[in-house]
């Protein structure tokens, strides 16, 4: 599912509501995620999971074009845990 398929279905759902404010809704939501992370906090939504930043050391890589060494510098990557309801509804349970 692609954001306009999510904003789309939310708005079917529920008619009272105008798609430009159901879009407005779901953008403020994944902003103040995106914001939480950038400053390393974590967001956790109950049943669903949990997003968080990891970080990755630096390391020696290999371009696997040339087999040559490159030095790769430390990152922060986003993480994200299923939670429990989640996981069990995709295992059938």
């Amino acid at each position: 599912m692609i954001r306009s398929e999510l904003i789309q279905k939310i708005a079917d759902e529920n008619p009272h509501l105008y798609q430009r404010d159901v879009e407005r809704i779901v953008n403020t939501i994944f902003e103040e995620i995106i914001e939480a992370m950038s400053h390393g906090d974590r967001v956790e939504l109950r049943g669903f999971g949990a997003f968080s930043v990891k970080k990755r050391d630096g390391r020696t890589g290999r371009n696997p074009r040339t087999g040559e060494s490159v030095q790769v510098e430390e990152k922060h990557v986003p993480f994200f845990k299923t939670g429990k309801l989640l996981r069990d509804r995709l295992n059938g349970k």
